[in-house]
């Protein structure tokens, strides 16, 4: 995520699915009618409703709403500030995946000639 994940005072979000509004609201430490405002106020907030009509937070959501909650009260900005900021979040360039690199420095030789001669070897003690 960005700096909010690495502070301390950052909750732990479950591994889960969904999450209904009371338990990010509990998450948050805000009211469920503050999120339902937060949808209204940032477009690229939008959690999935249930056939009920509930809505159903991803992890991607409570990590965005973290980043809202983030910029609004320990950072102070409006809520056309914040939503500028991740607009500008969104279209800086991001950096590569640092998994990706190392799963390419892992397969950047070709493994191929090592297994041959494993497979041989293998081959050779069963004969």
């Amino acid at each position: 995520m960005t700096d909010v994940a690495l502070q301390t005072g950052a909750p732990e979000i479950p591994d889960k699915l969904y999450f209904k509004i009371g338990e990010v609201s509990e998450l948050l430490g805000v009211e469920p009618y503050v999120l339902r405002y937060w949808e209204t106020e940032f477009p690229v907030l939008s959690p999935k409703k249930s056939g009920t009509g509930h809505r159903l937070y991803r992890r991607k959501d409570v990590e965005l709403l973290l980043r809202i909650k983030h910029l609004l009260r320990d950072k102070r900005f409006t809520i056309e500030g914040a939503r500028q900021s991740l607009q500008a979040e969104a279209r800086a360039p991001k950096p590569p995946r640092a998994a990706k690199q190392a799963q390419q420095e892992l397969f950047s030789d070709d493994p191929l000639p090592e297994i041959r001669r494993e497979l041989a070897e293998i081959l050779r003690l069963l004969k």
